[in-house]
């Protein structure tokens, strides 16, 4: 490549071509919508682009705003609808139009399940060309008022001298404002309500990282902070935690502890009397009825017998193997992190569950040397982060179960991961969803694989 010196230093030629010049943020332009996308935004096709508009439906006429452009893909948001869809609703959230949380307010909760049965059945068809023998209905519970625990965003402007308390927009670090949010459970929602004031009346708010609130057995805030808290803001604190009934934790350079020393959170699980104990930072469900029926389905497809040994794979604190445990003979639960596995055996020992065992694991790695396998099982459940399982799932059928069940996040890996499963003479016998995050174009799913 060659170059030549100007006043500004160093300028390189074109290597040849012509370049098309780049949407500018900013830009508002009209399109027609087509269809959407696997993340709920609206596909339009405008001179050669692909342009993806949050908050439009298929078949609309709208104005959109860029966000954001790269090569032929042009980011926008949705700035005014010209001709509407009819399934178009009046988003429930005053918020909606500028809060990055939920995405789909717009579209009324039957179509948001139909649109997500629909993505789980096109990731199935294109990446394992496969569909389930029986569709499972979705499993749902209320649309607004479900989520036990919520990341708060706070950031100190200097320039302003304000803190802002909120939710991040969409495609960007602006925190909204934000004092009320309706897809919290009504305790945390009291608790948001309040929140800002209170935060805001500290003397050192440039301390503080962000907000965790959290809803179980009991309800929590978690105060993450960056420097040391004043003695004022600390009772000021206190005092707003005790007046809404709630406990308060704080991180600073280690773990959350909370002030009052001896406190604990924990969920239950209703249909089979337990209570899981758990910190801020353990991975927990947030939709705890959706995540009950979860269970109650996977057991159901499971149907672990008195004589069977069971896996848990991914256990986590115990959510699924400890309600197993309660039919199978044994359950064999493992995790990758120590202090989960820990944790879940703290939690088997409180609920009076003696026969799962808990083990650490690499779960990328293959299973079959591992000594808790080699008995083999009859049956297997894994409920993998969003990248899924696919390493487990390799060999998996040298563990010799007729059946498994899968959790999945992320219907892309569930998919892959079903491919493999096939190819060692799984049957997918039933599919479906569960609306973990209504209002947002999140699909978790269930899938129950045979063996032939």
């Amino acid at each position: 490549m060659t170059s030549k010196k100007s006043k500004g230093g160093l300028r390189f030629q074109p290597a040849g071509g012509n370049r098309a010049p780049q949407v500018p943020v900013g830009k508002k332009q009209r399109l027609d919508i087509e269809r959407l996308s696997g993340d709920g935004r609206g596909i339009a096709f405008h001179e050669g682009r692909t342009w993806f508009v949050s908050g439009a439906l298929a078949g609309e006429a709208v104005e959109a705003r860029v966000l954001g452009a790269r090569g032929k893909i042009v980011d926008a948001r949705l700035e005014r609808v010209l001709q509407a869809s009819p399934e178009r609703r009046q988003a429930p959230c005053r918020h909606f139009d500028r809060c990055g949380g939920c995405n789909l307010q717009h579209l009324p909760h039957a179509d948001q399940l139909a649109l997500k049965q629909r993505l789980l059945a096109e990731q199935l068809q294109r990446v394992a060309g496969i569909q389930p023998e029986s569709w499972a209905p979705p499993l749902f519970g209320p649309e607004f008022g479900y989520r036990r625990r919520a990341r708060i965003a706070v950031r100190w402007d200097p320039k302003a001298r304000q803190l802002d308390v909120g939710f991040r927009a969409e495609a960007s670090q602006e925190i909204i404002a934000i004092d009320d949010c309706p897809v919290l459970v009504q305790p945390l929602q009291t608790i948001m309500r309040h929140l800002p004031t209170v935060l805001r009346s500290l003397s050192k708010p440039q301390a503080l990282g962000h907000v965790e609130l959290f809803s179980g057995t009991a309800e929590a805030v978690l105060v993450r902070h960056v420097a040391p808290l004043p003695e004022d803001d600390l009772a000021r604190l206190q005092a707003f935690c005790k007046e809404a009934g709630a406990q308060l934790w704080l991180q600073g350079e280690g773990e959350p502890a909370p002030v009052e020393a001896g406190q604990t959170l924990g969920f239950t699980l209703e249909p089979w009397a337990m209570q899981l104990a758990w910190r801020p930072g353990d991975f927990v469900q947030v939709n705890a009825q959706v995540n009950t029926a979860m269970i109650e389905q996977a057991l159901a497809w499971l149907a672990p017998q008195a004589d069977e040994r069971v896996l848990d794979l991914f256990c986590g604190l115990g959510n699924f193997a400890l309600p197993l445990a309660r039919q199978a003979r044994e359950v064999v639960a493992v995790e990758g992190v120590q202090a989960m596995v820990d944790r879940a055996a703290a939690n088997a020992r409180d609920n009076n569950v003696h026969n799962a065992g808990f083990f650490q694991a690499d779960l990328s790695q293959p299973l079959a040397g591992a000594a808790w396998a080699a008995e083999g099982f009859s049956a297997v459940l894994l409920d993998p982060p969003r990248d899924g399982a696919f390493e487990v799932v390799q060999g998996i059928a040298r563990l010799k179960a007729k059946r498994l069940v899968y959790v999945s996040c992320n219907p892309a890996t569930l998919a892959r991961d079903a491919q493999v499963l096939v190819g060692q003479g799984y049957r997918l016998t039933r599919a479906g969803i569960l609306d973990m995050f209504p209002q947002t174009a999140h699909v978790e799913a269930m899938a129950l694989f045979e063996a032939d």
